[in-house]
């Protein structure tokens, strides 16, 4: 097909753009017009897939017939298919007379079902048996009735993960594709965007005759980096806002900015769903919320063990131990005492996979090193006794949740160690330690 031909089509449909892969679109279009075969045409919501399909119906021997547009997702389920394929009289309640369906008025010519994935399953398998042999049966009847009607269906969603995700049947994917036709969103048709807007403020202009809106170089500028995910609608939109709004007729850069949506002009890329930070972090998406409290509890025991060593050691050598070594002690296990005040964030493991990384903000915590006081050794081993007695029973009951983590992290991972480290957080070696210290070793 020539630019020529092309042209003519785009004048005569009023299609505006110059953009290579909207030429194609319209010369797909073209050429499979003149058969009968089923076009499926994908584009993003406003792209402009409509105006395809009445490119095909009007160069289609079926010109002279009727052309009738259905937006499948704004029936309600329990009507569509009394809609598309008619009922009788009685068929349900309401039904107070016989009606004819779309299928059935649009004989000879050519329906447009639009958002086709928002099609109930049932009346899926309906429309296979009418692209596969013409025939359909009107709601409460039994009688077959023949139509010769072409399907051109449209969609702004992805048909390929409807079908696995079984909420689309594969055979009639397969039937409804037979051509594809990719109509490209606003934003990939660069200067496009420029020449709809101005035909858009031309048409406003002059239907409500005040002066036309002209941009200003650095708002042409701006206006084709904007994204649009509205597309041709959206474009539209602006456009005539612009002229309702904008007192001065030229607008710059700087004014323009105000009628783009803020929260649209970002293109930073965002986090596909089940792919968060905490999946790639440590696993967090594949365990429950108690899982991860207990992990976040694993690690304040470890640093509250060794924080209680430290004190304990202390305490234990007060009178004995220099002062200079208790500052000594201090400054060696100076980790436990910092960023107190702040939460921590997840840091991975180390270079030797020790350690585990999550930490949970903690309330500042003061250790004073007291002055030597006058202890009776009956009180200072009494008191030593209350100290290690509490942390060997907290260390009792968390041991019994950690062993519970370890087994359900290897039963997740059908007993692949290494596996099941990575989603704990922990080193293979680390593993094995817990596996043999928690004779778990034969699992």
């Amino acid at each position: 097909m020539t630019n020529q031909e092309i042209q003519s089509i785009k004048q005569r449909f009023g299609i505006i753009g110059n953009a290579p892969a909207l030429n194609y679109a319209i010369q797909v279009a073209a050429q499979v017009a003149p058969t009968d075969m089923t076009v499926l045409i994908t584009g993003e919501s406003g792209s402009g897939k409509e105006s395809f399909s009445k490119i095909i119906h009007a160069l289609s021997p079926r010109k002279h017939g009727q052309f009738i547009a259905i937006n499948c997702g704004a029936i309600p389920e329990g009507t569509i298919d009394s809609e598309l394929f008619g009922h009788e009289k009685g068929a349900f309640t309401g039904a107070n007379e016989a009606r004819k369906g779309y299928f059935e008025v649009t004989d000879s010519g050519t329906i447009f079902l639009d958002e086709i994935a928002e099609m109930p399953l049932g009346t899926q398998a309906r429309l296979l048996r009418v692209l596969e042999n013409g025939e359909f049966i009107r709601v409460g009847s039994s009688k077959v009735q023949k139509t010769d009607v072409r399907v051109v269906a449209a969609t702004n969603v992805n048909l390929l993960d409807r079908v696995q995700a079984g909420k689309f049947r594969e055979d009639l994917y397969y039937r409804l594709n037979t051509v594809p036709i990719t109509v490209p969103p606003l934003r990939d048709r660069g200067d496009d965007i420029y020449l709809l807007f101005r035909k858009f403020t031309a048409d406003f202009s002059e239907k409500h005759r005040v002066k036309p809106i002209t941009l200003t170089p650095d708002a042409v500028r701006l206006l084709n980096r904007f994204r649009f995910p509205g597309n041709i609608r959206q474009l539209k939109n602006l456009a005539e806002q612009i002229s309702v709004l904008e007192l001065d007729r030229e607008v710059d850069a700087q004014r323009l900015t105000t009628y783009l949506p803020a929260a649209q002009t970002s293109q930073l890329p965002a986090l596909l769903p089940g792919h968060g930070a905490g999946d790639a972090a440590g696993g967090f998406g594949s365990y429950s919320e108690r899982d991860i409290l207990y992990r976040l509890l694993f690690d304040m025991r470890r640093d509250m063990t060794d924080l209680k060593k430290v004190v304990l050691e202390l305490a234990s050598g007060t009178g004995t131990r220099p002062a200079a070594d208790a500052q000594e002690l201090l400054r060696q296990n100076s980790h436990l005492f910092t960023n107190l005040n702040e939460p921590a964030p997840y840091a991975g493991p180390d270079v030797a996979g020790e350690n585990n990384g999550y930490l949970l903000p903690a309330s500042p915590l003061r250790v004073e090193v007291a002055s030597p006081t006058a202890y009776s050794d009956e009180e200072e081993d009494m008191h030593t006794e209350d100290i290690s007695h509490e942390t060997e029973e907290e260390t009792l009951s968390l041991d019994a949740i950690e062993k519970e983590m370890i087994l359900k992290a290897l039963k997740k991972h059908h007993n692949k160690r290494k596996y099941a480290a990575q989603d704990l957080g922990i080193s293979e070696r680390t593993l094995y330690r817990k596996l043999k210290q928690y004779d778990l070793e034969s699992v």
